[in-house]
């Protein structure tokens, strides 16, 4: 009796850590009883880089990012946050119109306000997509294309002084890692031919030496590869026409924001002045902030940030408004890759793209590959490939984040 005792004792836990496994697991229910049940966040970049989480009753998390317009705004997150508890997910539109349309008195038509809902809107994507078992470009109608085409943004940032062959340098730099596009910084606050501090009003040396910077990257890649610039809406409209007008010559892909964003007319009166294309759009928000750029005929090309203009299915919306016009679609990126992959979505969703930014530090900073979780290469020969994952198919490495958090926000909490 024993022996039979002791012969059958290592049956009696037979299957049971299968059984406890299976009772851990999430209990996955019908997509129709999907609830969220919080929405956390968390900084880098001194708030400038705002990550959001949000938690589900069937443990699905959705993430989601906002940039530039985000510091000081982790109570908005919260609040906006608890106006989504209980709710199912899946209504990524009628949430998006409920928290913009109860915000109406609190900010919601530009800046941080909309910034932090660009970043929710996102994160309800991604939980969807999960929820699903579809990439969000799906959710979004499909796709016109697998790959996305960025072009490099260089960081060659003028307050170090560069000269044209620096220019030249940068621009090989980037054709020899497989990019066909490269975008340049005109904006020269310590250029020392400027007169007056204040005034952005370029004189004939300054002017020159846009030139003399872009014509070298021009012949550093030959005619074949894009070049553009970027003013940061530093300067006034006399001198936005007269750099535009300089570099015709130069087959430029645009001349980005000579001029600040709100004055619709000065935008039209360079445009209409020149053959270089000329771009803006990266501090406007939401399709009704592009309606008068397009309406007016302004811009040549319009650059919308996916992570700061209302979110996904904004910026589908705002580059469908612009495709009416014939005008493409070239979103600003300056977010991780997360924010990354998100607007690669949006681009693979609409006939009208044209070119995605991509920043230099992706290749150079190491905390940008330690932020996110990500299967393969983030870029090749000057392409995204379209995550086929369910949701945006990029994931934030809170672990990883957690050492450049901003130490005077809570994190994730």
């Amino acid at each position: 009796m024993i022996t039979t005792a002791l012969s059958t004792m290592p049956f009696v836990n037979y299957g049971k850590t299968f059984e406890k496994a299976v009772d851990h697991a999430p209990k996955m229910s019908a997509p129709a009883d999907l609830k969220i049940t919080d929405v956390k966040c968390g900084y880098i970049r001194g708030g400038h880089s705002l990550f959001v989480k949000i938690y589900s009753n069937q443990d699905i998390v959705g993430h989601g990012e906002g940039v530039d317009a985000t510091p000081g705004t982790y109570y908005l997150v919260k609040m906006l946050g608890d106006r989504l508890k209980g709710e199912s997910p899946l209504n990524v539109n009628r949430l998006f119109e409920d928290l913009r349309k109860r915000g109406f008195f609190e900010g919601a038509q530009s800046g941080m306000y909309v910034a932090v809902l660009t970043a929710i809107e996102t994160a309800l994507w991604d939980l969807a997509g999960k929820s699903l078992g579809l990439p969000v470009y799906q959710l979004l109608g499909g796709k016109f294309r697998d790959n996305i085409r960025v072009y490099m943004d260089t960081a060659l940032y003028q307050n170090n002084l560069p000269e044209p062959k620096d220019f030249a340098a940068a621009a090989k730099e980037a054709t020899n890692m497989g990019f066909t596009a490269v975008k340049f910084d005109l904006d020269q606050a310590n250029d020392p031919n400027k007169y007056d501090k204040y005034n952005w009003t370029a004189g004939p040396a300054e002017i020159q030496r846009m030139y003399d910077q872009m014509a070298a990257a021009r012949e550093a890649v030959g005619p074949n590869i894009d070049i553009c610039a970027d003013m940061h809406g530093r300067y006034d409209a006399i001198t936005g026409e007269k750099a535009a007008r300089i570099l015709e010559p130069l087959n430029m892909m645009w001349l980005e924001e000579p001029i600040a964003a709100e004055n619709t007319d000065a935008y039209k009166k360079i445009t209409q002045s020149t053959s270089t294309p000329i771009c803006a759009g990266e501090n406007h928000y939401l399709a009704y902030g592009f309606r008068p750029l397009l309406e007016d005929g302004a811009v040549d090309i319009i650059m919308p940030d996916l992570q700061k203009a209302g979110g996904l299915g904004e910026a589908q919306r705002i580059a469908n408004l612009a495709n009416l016009y014939y005008v493409p679609f070239a979103p600003h990126m300056v977010a991780s890759f997360l924010g990354a992959m998100a607007s690669c979505h949006v681009c693979a969703s609409v006939p009208n793209f044209m070119i995605l930014e991509w920043q230099i530090y992706f290749e150079k900073d190491p905390m940008f590959k330690e932020i996110i979780t990500y299967d393969g290469p983030m870029v090749e020969n000057g392409f995204i490939t379209l995550s086929e994952k369910p949701g945006i198919g990029v994931e934030i490495n809170e672990e990883g984040m957690r050492k450049y958090a901003d130490k005077n926000v809570p994190f994730f909490k």
